[in-house]
């Protein structure tokens, strides 16, 4: 298993979207973050009429024997809410220290939970069920000036998050599984569910969720281009904010990757791309060229907003120009006039 193309896929999915240009927060755009891959607290859903999902449901079919086990991997960002304060801890929008700003904002942890190889036939007779949950937590990072006086305090916040993960099997046919996950989000909203509005259901939501199965013992099928036998049974695979492909290698089928956002198999990040951009349609050059032209100020405010938005400004910067040339176009692969029309 490639694990570093893997995770390289798997960490663009968990960040898409969490952040865009011109990436301060400032901006229209970034006002309302985090549409792909929510779940939220089921009751917060339900609330709205179901329109906000609260589960995902993930089917794969995978050729095995008793022996066969999945290990799944459910993948998603907590998010943390930053609040700048006063060093008697009032509130306020935003603190200027010796020149650096700190304006409140949502930042994001990884979070993962981990299931080891579940055997496949047991799952046939029995379903596996994991609870899981991470706590609310709170830190303060206290803001000293050059003269190393207390200036103000920074708050993070984190509520907390529970849930439940669901593994099923049956085997509709030899040698073949069907493979069902269930994610849920359980979380309980407490006396304020009825007023609780999306920045607050978002703090208590798994944002990205994804999943990974790796295969033991056994190979996925792809859904996208299944063998001609097994077209009708992977036509019967229901996923439900999801889309399941194989990755790694082209030749790998021990990887699959559930994502909440439309990818091929075997998707692949450009060799030349320097390091994220949050967004999956992005033209490298394009948003590596606007953020040189930003001013000074916006620059500024960008380093400001985001830890992860100041080291891809810093990023940019420093990028040599040979390297932007790269950027500018790739040949990728040649292909013969004849072999076409053969």
């Amino acid at each position: 298993m490639n694990t570093t193309l893997i995770n390289a896929i798997a960490n663009a999915v968990l960040y898409e979207g969490y952040m865009l240009y011109p990436y301060r927060a400032s901006s229209i755009k970034n006002r309302q973050r985090f549409n792909f891959g929510v779940l939220y607290p089921r009751f917060y859903s339900e609330a709205q009429s179901g329109s906000d999902a609260w589960s995902m449901q993930t089917e794969m079919l995978m050729t095995g024997n008793s022996q066969s086990a999945v290990e799944v991997r459910v993948r998603f960002l907590k998010l943390v809410s930053r609040s700048p304060r006063k060093p008697n801890f009032e509130p306020v929008s935003s603190l200027e220290v010796d020149g650096k700003v700190f304006s409140s904002w949502q930042e994001a942890v990884e979070c993962e939970v981990v299931i080891p190889p579940c055997n496949l036939h047991e799952l046939t007779l029995s379903p596996y069920e994991k609870h899981f949950h991470f706590p609310a937590k709170e830190d303060a990072e206290p803001l000293r000036d050059r003269n190393n006086q207390m200036a103000g305090v920074v708050v993070r916040t984190q509520d907390s998050i529970c849930g439940t993960i669901e593994i099923f099997a049956e085997r509709p046919v030899e040698e073949i599984f069907k493979i069902r996950i269930f994610v849920r989000n359980l979380t309980s909203l407490g006396d304020d569910g009825e007023s609780l509005g999306r920045d607050r259901a978002l703090a208590r939501s798994l944002v990205s969720a994804h999943v990974v199965l790796g295969a033991v013992d056994g190979q996925f099928v792809s859904l996208l281009d299944p063998p001609d036998d097994l077209k009708d049974l992977a036509a019967t695979c229901q996923n439900v904010g999801a889309w399941p492909v194989l990755v790694g290698t082209n030749d790998q089928r021990d990887t699959v990757l559930a994502s909440p956002i439309i990818l091929y198999d075997y998707p692949q990040i450009a060799p030349e791309s320097p390091g994220d951009l949050f967004d999956g349609t992005e033209i490298d050059e394009i948003l590596a060229l606007r953020i040189m032209t930003m001013t000074d100020a916006e620059k500024n405010e960008m380093r400001n907003t985001d830890e992860r938005a100041r080291q891809m400004l810093e990023r940019t910067e420093s990028l040599p120009a040979g390297h932007l040339m790269k950027l500018h176009g790739t040949l990728r692969e040649l292909h013969s006039l004849k072999e076409e029309m053969s």
